[in-house]
């Protein structure tokens, strides 16, 4: 009865991957001046065991409108940068600057 079984031993341990501070200072400066231009309203984080994902919606309740993903495979030093618009990739690079740069081009939502 004097057996004493350490839990956190016998679990294995998950590595956490999310983004860094400033990147998410980055997407969310991105984010908000689209919300500010009235072309997205809401945004979501997930993480998977190698992938920490940014989705934005225009609308709350439908499908993301485009996904930034932070990849890390296993043996890499530094994460990959994603951008997706449903199934379809459309910027890969090893910098999040540069996938953020992409919103510049793509067409945007015009008002009037």
């Amino acid at each position: 009865m004097d057996n004493l079984i350490r839990l956190s031993s016998q679990r294995p341990l998950s590595k956490h991957f999310f983004f860094t501070r400033q990147e998410l200072s980055q997407l969310l400066s991105l984010y908000s001046s689209r919300v500010i231009a009235g072309e997205w309203r809401d945004y979501a984080l997930d993480r998977h065991d190698d992938m920490a994902v940014f989705s934005i919606f225009r609308h709350s309740h439908e499908r993301a409108l485009y996904a930034i993903a932070k990849i890390q495979r296993r043996g890499q030093k530094k994460p990959t940068y994603a951008l997706f618009n449903g199934a379809r990739r459309l910027k890969t690079s090893s910098s999040l600057h540069e996938v953020v740069s992409t919103f510049e081009k793509l067409p945007r939502l015009v008002t009037g």
